[in-house]
C-alpha cells in the first residue's frame, strides 16, 4: 500500500443529484417534485406526526404516569451476594461498586439491603437501609449491620 493509492472505498462516496439541468438529465424542468403543490414548494412538506388537519394520534391518546422527581432509588444487594464474601469484610456502598456486585442507579442515595438467600458469614454491613429479614440475617450470623447515610 501506497499514500498515492490510497482512495475511498467502493460506493462510499458519491455525487450529489444535479436537479434542473436540462430534461436530458431525467431531473430537468421540474426537478423530480412533480407539478404544483405543497411538495413542489420551496420549504413544504408537513412536520412529522401531521395528519392532515385530523387530530393527532399523540393528542387522541390519554395521558397516563408521571415521574415523581423527589423518587429516592438505592443501589440494592441481596444477602445472597454478600454470602460470596470473604468472612469479616466490610461491606458499604463503595465496596459493592467497586467489586461491581450491584448495578449503579442514577442519582442514587446509598446501598440497601435485601433478604433474599441466606448468610452464613459474619460481615460487617454499613447500608442506608436494610430489610427487617436482611437485618436479622446478617446479626444472626454474627455480623453487624450498621445504619450509614
Amino acid at each position: 500500500m501506497r499514500i498515492d493509492t490510497l482512495s475511498p472505498a467502493e460506493g462510499a462516496r458519491t455525487t450529489g443529484k444535479r436537479l434542473g439541468r436540462g430534461i436530458g438529465s431525467g431531473l430537468g424542468k421540474t426537478s423530480g417534485k412533480g407539478h404544483k403543490g405543497q411538495w413542489a414548494r420551496s420549504g413544504g412538506g408537513v412536520r412529522p406526526g401531521f395528519e392532515g388537519g385530523q387530530m393527532t394520534l399523540a393528542r387522541r391518546l390519554p395521558k397516563r404516569g408521571f415521574n415523581n422527581k423527589w423518587r429516592k432509588e438505592y443501589v440494592i444487594v441481596n444477602l445472597s451476594q454478600l454470602n460470596e464474601l470473604p468472612e469479616g469484610t466490610v461491606v458499604d456502598l463503595a465496596y459493592i461498586m467497586e467489586n461491581r456486585l450491584a448495578k449503579d442507579v442514577k442519582n442514587n442515595v446509598g446501598l440497601k439491603v435485601l433478604g433474599k438467600g441466606e448468610l452464613n458469614k459474619a460481615l460487617t454491613v454499613k447500608a442506608a437501609k436494610f430489610s427487617e429479614s436482611a437485618k436479622a440475617a446478617i446479626e444472626k450470623a454474627g455480623g453487624k449491620a450498621e445504619t450509614a447515610e
